[in-house]
This record gives structure tokens, C-alpha cells and sequence, in this order.
């Protein structure tokens, strides 16, 4: 399978504080002393050198003409009412590791800091999930962005192109195909193959500017005169040589490794070391009373590439024999390339658990439910999470805003029908279109077409009027539907409804709808 790694670059990185500033800025939430408005300048003040230079800024101080490495003086001289913050790199790099954590809950489980202005992602395999690469951008992006971060995100064969695209591309989601990377990243700026500056520097000096002029000179001459990181670099960026994205961990993250003196290989192989790594987390999670709801494995290859394979669970569980059987399904999908020489175990989420009584000790004569999570772990992991699930009511006027889906697991709400107003057997996702002859305002229909048929209405029940949900929408302030159990002359049963009263306008389109049918 071919590797894809998403680069995530945050132009205007900002510490914590900052991207809470700017948060509730936007929701004009009070805070402490100080909390500007959006649209007042901020800047991070660092070094270069002995004086003091812009390092980082928000987007207003970038729209009126501040650029990082200006000196401050320079700077508050041009802005006046510039607001002035130490640059931070310890909370930083902080942030960062955390934002890292987050990704690798919701995207892959390899996710690693790429700098001091960005995350890498190991996406292979894991696109699918999200309905293709570009809609998994899509998602990381928005994702961000409502925390308050701009970012700029690129998808490539190799961390080292996905970098260059994602700070150099000027697009702000770059989806590149696989195979394309190298012609994608030939005219971008040197500086996108992570050299030192004063390397890019260097290079600027001999009359390379492009990664393209730097690719088409000679390995020999290219070392002698620049050393060997540039050949390095360009290796790695045109997927050459693999570089390994080491996934972050939270310092209480659960975990086990195991190192072998000489690579496996063999599926028997990998299976038995996998099995002795799960028995020593379970021991790890019991000795602090955790049950394990995902486990990630990591398999080091020997040709400096690692690969993921992702193990979710529907209840927190130390139940080693299950787990195992699980992972060993995932081994079908690893790819031991050259052999392994590594392999990491760890539980990225695990809750409380404790043991419990069993009620087949207590002599009770009733029969304990069926225990379906094994079922549901085993559906899951071979279909999906999303794949599977359970519908469940939820507090709504609108039918069809009344089901939702919920984890297979999860125990039942207390949510149920109107009594008065029985709901049909069938509700249809989105409501169909009807033609109706019907007296307005109140009068049920005589007759309808659906479905290319036409029905004639023996009996009819309503209406039941449902108004429109405005604590959710201003729109729905002045809505309403008018719903009606019918019967035809076949003895079928619908439930159907007039968009709005029959009378005003602004209630709805006063058009007819099927929501469902009877049994």
C-alpha cells in the first residue's frame, strides 16, 4: 500500500493564550486583562539574535503589513496599539503535542509535531473512513478552525513533500495523486525540504532556488559543495528513502514494546509476540484498574517505515483472549516489508473498570442478558465502526430530527412516541412530494398521487400540528405542519402532512409531503 502523509502547517502558530484570545474574541466571551478584539494586531515577540523580532502573529497584524522577523521597534512603529507577547516555545511545543493527541483520536493513530509550526499525519489506509483524502482535509481543516487555528494542510507519498506543499503550495487543501508528488514540489523554494537556513542560504549563493535546480544536479558535486543534508532531504521528499513518523504518547498512555535481536516477519510470528504485548498491557491496565477501548499497534520495519493498525473496542475491556483474536485479523493488513524489529503496543483510550459481581454466584433464578459485545467488537473492526449501530429516539418535535444513530452498546433513553398520536411503522428519511386535492385550511385530503398512483381516501385522522423547532433556527419561528393519518381504499394507512397552517405564507409552502407508512 502506498504511504500518505498529511502535513498540517499553521502559518500563525500561536500559543494557548493566543488562540484563546482570539476564540473569545470571537464570542465576545469576558475574560481576564487582557483579551483584545479580532481585530487588534498581536504578535509573539522572540529573537534573532541580541534584538528582538516579530516571531509570530495573528491575522490582523499580517493585514497590516507586519512580517515575521521584523524588528519590534520597526514594528510598533508601523502599528500603532500593536499588542506585544514574549514568545513561548516550552507552551508552544505543548500546544502542540496536545493538538497532536487530539489528531490521533480522530484521524490515524500515527500523528507526530512536525516542527515547531505544524503536525504530520500518516494517513494510509485511514481516508476511507472520512469518504476520500480530500474530504479528510476538509474535516481537519474545519475541525481546526473552529478552535481558532488557521491551517494550511497537503496530502503526498512522503512526510518531506506534503511538508513543502503545505507551507509553499499557497492552497489551503492540497490533495496530491499518488506518484505526482515529485512534479508537484519541483518549483517550490528550497526552504520547503526543512534545510537550516543558513544551508538555504548557502545554496541561494551558488544560484539554486528551486527544488527542481537542486534535484537535477549531480549527487557528488551537490555533497561536496552543500554537504550531504540537501541529498538527504531530497530523498525523503521525492519518497526515496522512507522517513518513520514516530507517533506521540501522553505520558500516562499505557503501553508496552517489544525489540527483537533479529527482524520477523512471519504472520505465526508476529502473531505470538502480539499475543504475549497484549497479555502484558492487560496486566498494566489492571494494576491500575483500566479497561482498554482502543488499542494501537506499531510495527517498525527494518526499512525505517512504520505501520498501524488500530483496534477499537465498544466497552473498556482487559479481556486479553478477545483482544488478540481481533488483532490478529488487523495482521492481514500489515505489511512486514523486509521484517520487523519492533513492535509497540499501546491503550490510547482506556476508562475505569473494576470488577463486578457476577450474578451467577448470588443463586438468583433470573437470566442474566446476552453479552453481545464480543459481536459488536468483532462487526466493528471488520466493517466499522459507523457500521455499526443502533437507532435511538431522541427529544425533537420534527419526526424525522426524532431518530438518530447511536453506538450498538449504549443503553436505551427513556424517549418514546406521543400516545395520543401513534407514529407509522415505516418513517421515511426524507419526506416525499405528494399531489392532493384538499379543502384548506383544516380538511384532510380526498385524494393523492404518489408514486405515479393515485389514491382515494376512505378515512382520515387529524390534524396533529407540530411547530417548527425555533430554539434550533430564527427560520422555523413561524413554522408549522399539519400531519393526518389516512386510509385508502385498499385498507393502506400513511402519515402525511401539509407544509405550514393552510393559511399563512410565512408558516411553509403549504404543500403536501409522505413522512411514512403503516404496518
Amino acid at each position: 500500500m502506498t504511504q500518505r502523509v498529511i502535513s498540517v502547517f499553521l502559518p500563525r502558530w500561536p500559543t494557548d493564550r493566543l488562540a484563546r484570545m482570539q476564540a473569545q474574541a470571537r464570542t465576545g466571551a469576558a475574560s481576564s486583562r487582557l483579551e483584545p478584539a479580532i481585530e487588534t494586531p498581536i504578535v509573539m515577540v522572540g529573537r534573532v539574535g541580541r534584538r528582538r523580532a516579530v516571531a509570530h502573529m495573528n491575522l490582523a497584524a499580517a493585514q497590516a503589513g507586519l512580517r515575521i522577523g521584523q524588528a519590534i521597534a520597526h514594528a510598533t512603529a508601523l502599528v500603532p496599539g500593536l499588542v506585544l507577547h514574549d514568545l513561548d516555545p516550552l507552551a508552544d511545543q505543548a500546544a502542540l503535542h496536545r493538538l497532536a493527541l487530539w489528531a490521533q483520536k480522530l484521524y490515524s493513530p500515527t500523528v507526530a509535531v512536525d516542527g515547531d509550526d505544524g503536525l504530520v499525519i500518516d494517513a494510509s489506509g485511514c481516508a476511507h473512513l472520512f469518504g476520500g483524502e480530500e474530504k479528510m482535509l476538509i474535516d481537519l481543516r474545519a475541525r481546526l478552525a473552529k478552535a481558532g487555528f488557521v491551517a494550511q494542510v497537503a496530502i503526498a507519498d512522503s512526510w518531506g513533500g506534503a511538508h513543502a506543499l503545505a507551507r509553499f503550495s499557497r492552497r489551503s487543501v492540497f490533495v496530491v495523486a499518488p506518484g505526482q508528488t515529485g512534479l508537484q514540489i519541483a518549483d517550490l523554494p528550497l526552504a520547503g525540504l526543512r534545510l537550516p537556513a543558513d544551508l538555504v542560504e548557502n545554496a541561494g549563493k551558488l544560484g539554486f532556488d528551486t527544488i527542481a535546480e537542486l534535484e537535477a544536479t549531480a549527487k557528488g558535486p551537490l555533497a561536496r559543495r552543500l554537504g550531504m543534508e540537501p541529498v538527504r532531504r531530497l530523498d525523503q521528499a521525492f519518497g526515496r528513502v522512507a522517513e518513520p513518523i514516530e507517533p506521540v504518547m501522553a505520558a500516562q498512555t499505557v503501553r508496552a514494546r517489544k525489540v527483537f535481536a533479529e527482524p520477523i516477519g512471519a504472520p505465526e510470528t508476529m502473531a505470538r509476540y502480539l499475543t504475549l504485548l497484549v497479555d502484558e498491557l492487560c496486566v498494566a491496565l489492571e494494576a491500575a484498574s483500566l479497561g482498554a477501548k482502543r488499542l494501537d499497534a506499531w510495527f517498525h520495519r527494518v526499512d525505517n517505515q512504520i505501520v498501524a493498525a488500530r483496534l477499537s473496542l465498544a466497552k473498556p475491556s482487559r479481556d486479553a483472549k478477545r483482544m488478540v483474536k481481533l488483532l490478529c485479523e488487523k495482521l492481514e493488513a500489515v505489511d512486514p516489508g523486509f521484517g520487523v524489529e519492533a513492535i509497540v503496543l499501546a491503550a490510547f483510550l482506556a476508562e475505569p473498570l473494576s470488577y463486578r459481581q457476577d450474578e451467577a454466584g448470588l443463586g438468583q433464578a433470573r437470566k442474566a442478558s446476552a453479552d453481545l459485545t464480543g459481536l459488536v467488537d468483532t462487526l466493528s473492526n471488520r466493517l466499522g465502526a459507523d457500521h455499526v449501530y443502533r437507532l435511538a429516539s431522541t427529544q425533537s418535535d420534527l419526526p424525522e430530527r426524532s431518530v438518530r444513530k447511536a453506538p450498538a452498546l449504549d443503553p436505551l433513553e427513556a424517549h418514546a412516541w406521543p400516545i395520543d398520536w401513534p407514529r407509522p411503522t415505516r418513517l421515511f428519511r426524507h419526506p416525499e412530494p405528494i399531489d392532493t386535492v384538499a379543502l384548506l385550511p383544516d380538511a384532510p385530503p380526498a385524494a393523492f398521487s404518489w408514486r405515479g398512483a393515485r389514491r382515494r381516501v376512505l378515512r382520515a385522522d387529524g390534524p396533529e400540528r407540530v411547530f417548527g423547532e425555533w430554539w434550533k433556527a430564527d427560520g422555523e419561528l413561524a413554522r408549522s405542519r399539519d400531519y393526518f393519518q389516512v386510509e385508502d381504499e385498499a385498507g393502506e394507512r400513511f402519515w402525511i402532512y401539509r407544509d405550514g397552517d393552510g393559511e399563512d405564507p410565512q408558516s411553509g409552502s403549504q404543500r403536501w409531503f409522505m413522512a411514512g407508512v403503516f404496518g
